[in-house]
């Protein structure tokens, strides 16, 4: 069995049953965590956690838990941020990977971003929707950090 943990801040997560096969491919074993409304995997490297409902309760869990040699799937910035200092590898949903030299700046953009949102409440818009390529990306992303993170 890989060593490590793939940590997954499940409730919008598109990219679940994508990091399903790749733990499963890694005898590594996988934790969805959510604050509900996620059907229980079969498969018995995947553990899911239901946390309390609440602001956050998802993101604590994983960044009290997350340690070197775990790799954490979400797109909040800031739990991102807090895995990354925990030595955990972090990758977000359209297969970018966040280090201790880029979450800096992407941290600074995501507060840019929502300064500028609350600056025009009548901005339209939001963010590209997801798509094949990005699922794809993920999964070379993915598997590369998790090689990395067993060699």
């Amino acid at each position: 069995m890989a060593k490590g943990t793939i940590y997954i801040d499940a409730d919008a997560c598109p990219v679940k049953a994508e990091a399903e096969r790749v733990a499963t491919r890694h005898q590594m074993r996988m934790v969805l965590v959510s604050n509900g409304g996620i059907r229980p995997s079969a498969n018995p490297l995947v553990e899911s956690v239901f946390v309390t409902a609440g602001p956050d309760e998802a993101d604590k869990y994983i960044a009290d838990r997350c340690s070197p040699g775990d790799v954490v799937v979400t797109g909040d910035i800031p739990l991102a941020a807090k895995c990354v200092a925990a030595g955990a590898r972090v990758v977000k949903h359209n297969g970018e990977e966040l280090t201790g030299a880029n979450i800096g700046n992407v941290l600074a953009t995501r507060d840019l971003m929502a300064d500028l949102r609350e600056a025009d409440p009548f901005r339209m818009g939001g963010g590209r929707p997801f798509s094949k390529a990005d699922r794809s990306r993920f999964l070379e992303v993915l598997e590369r950090v998790i090689r990395a993170t067993n060699a």
